[in-house]
């Protein structure tokens, strides 16, 4: 964080409750520049976010164990990829469509667990009754490939905001995110249409990517945006995920919010630190009773709950700070992370 403060036209760097280290520039990060657009400190993954659903699936009518063996998402979607790029305005980048991604990413049934204000519940639009569906997904390898045409040329060099490039750079950023949020709505579709189920989208976030507000450029890099309705901070697979409501916009927590819990252990270290206390199976499902589905051995440790930070501290510094709203909380039912690319096997 420091580092990244001292970089040229650099005027402001925040630093949220999920704080983590990542590469070249801290996770759960918002850095304020006054003309500068820097793509490095929005990193690879332009528009990873979440996004919420609330289904039409009772929770007394859920059936998990059906749910295991009909999930397979691996594979790209086998729509109408064309029309989905061109409605999005977005170029050729369709392998990945549809698909969740490595990593921290996911898809996840969930049920609500506490809910703490109902009207504003009401007005996000949740029943308490029935399963709601949260994805966290990014642009797939789009943006990737966008930050690496500026870095294997440029490394973490600046652009001005009036140059070419820096118009090229933004130009492509908006696309990348419009693959994610576009990508996100795929993912849900195919998981309800496997699980058999409906659902409406109530709310999208971003948070990796350049805003321009009135003072000059907020890069975020693993951060939500105060400016939203409402905010998702999840927690790992192993504990409830927040929906909470901003009551403060100020550039003085570069307008945002924390993104997630946070990661406590390096990926690396995960699975010396738990493959003898559990095996993989073990990991198929969580203390608090909910369901993984990973094939991915090596990920599954990396994802596992005791790598992240607790989401209780970051909901109450952000809480403390006077910064939101508790809405309501969700408790997993079902986590997807990878069915091993076994399509239509269970």
């Amino acid at each position: 964080m420091e580092k990244a403060a001292e970089l040229p036209d650099v005027v402001g760097a925040v630093g949220l409750p999920d704080l983590h280290p990542g590469k070249g520039i801290p996770i759960g990060a918002a850095l304020l520049t006054r003309e500068t657009v820097y793509p490095h400190l929005v990193g690879s993954d332009i528009g990873c976010g979440m996004a919420l659903w609330q289904t039409d699936i009772k929770f007394k009518k859920m059936k998990v164990d059906r749910w295991l063996k009909a999930l397979h998402m691996d594979t790209p979607w086998e729509g109408d990829r064309d029309r989905f790029l061109r409605e999005r305005k977005i170029g050729r980048w369709d392998d990945a469509l549809g698909t969740v991604g490595g990593g921290n990413h996911f898809a996840e049934i969930q049920k609500v667990d506490t809910v703490f204000d109902e009207a504003l519940l009401e007005q996000l639009g949740l029943d308490p009754k029935s399963l709601q569906l949260m994805i966290h997904s990014g642009s797939r390898g789009l943006g990737n490939a966008i930050l690496r045409s500026h870095t294997d040329v440029r490394g973490g060099e600046g652009l001005h905001q009036d140059s070419p490039d820096a118009k090229s750079y933004l130009q492509r950023h908006d696309e990348a995110v419009n693959f994610a949020q576009g990508n996100r709505a795929l993912i849900a579709a195919r998981m309800l249409n496997a699980i058999r189920g409906t659902g409406r989208m109530v709310a999208d976030m971003t948070h990796n990517m350049v805003e321009r507000v009135e003072e000059g450029w907020i890069h975020r890099k693993g951060a939500a945006s105060s400016k939203s309705p409402f905010v998702l901070i999840p927690g790992s697979r192993g504990t409830v995920s927040y929906v909470v409501k901003p009551i403060s916009d100020t550039v003085d927590h570069g307008y945002s919010l924390a993104h997630g819990a946070g990661r406590k252990w390096d990926r690396s270290s995960c699975k010396g630190k738990l493959e003898k206390k559990y095996s993989h199976s073990d990991l198929g499902k969580t203390a608090i009773g909910s369901w993984v589905l990973c094939r991915d051995k090596k990920l599954i440790y990396e994802e596992a709950p005791e790598a992240y930070k607790p989401i209780s501290t970051v909901i109450d510094d952000l809480k403390g700070m006077g910064l939101i709203e508790l809405v309501v909380s969700l408790r997993p039912v079902l986590t997807y992370k990878t069915d091993g690319g076994r399509h239509g096997k269970s």
